[in-house]
């Protein structure tokens, strides 16, 4: 299992990519949560642009590794909100974190990061209380507007 690709070094415009698990079930749309490693909040994957991929294409890498979760990326961003991303140093700085929709057709029983976070499938409703981050939660309830108001297959494509 590759988990090592290069990050670019772009951070000087502290810009991550993120994406947005979900997944239709007979309980209706379901949300992929993950924790961070550190505070163990409750967020979407996100991370770094990976050198060589466009920025949805990352967003959806960090989800296979950060959830072991693949899938159907949109490449039309949902929105984005802003992150205090501690770095390895423990120097603190600001983020903003652009999401992508991930429409989730595998799940894995191994990936990369499955020992440091906690993943979560949840209903709409209990994505909006276990996310403390308001802007995360708005991203998160817009998306679920736009899946009540298209056909599955349509929502990749749409941005509100």
């Amino acid at each position: 299992m590759e988990c090592s690709l290069s990050r670019t070094v772009s951070r000087a415009s502290n810009i991550q990519y993120g994406a947005l698990p979900w997944r239709h079930t007979s309980a209706g749309l379901r949300i992929l949560l993950i924790t961070t490693r550190t505070t163990r909040r409750w967020i979407v994957p996100k991370g770094w642009p990976i050198e060589g991929l466009a920025p949805h294409e990352s967003a959806a890498r960090e989800a296979f590794e950060e959830a072991g979760v693949q899938g159907k990326v949109g490449d039309e961003m949902l929105g984005a909100f802003n992150h205090r991303k501690q770095l390895k140093t423990g120097q603190v700085i600001a983020c903003r974190v652009h999401v992508y929709p991930l429409e989730v057709t595998e799940t894995h029983d191994e990936w990369c990061e499955k020992e440091d976070r906690e993943i979560q499938w949840c209903s709409v409703e209990e994505a909006l209380a276990q996310v403390s981050d308001p802007a995360l939660r708005r991203l998160i309830a817009k998306f679920a507007r736009i899946a009540a108001a298209l056909p599955s297959g349509d929502i990749l494509g749409a941005s509100a």
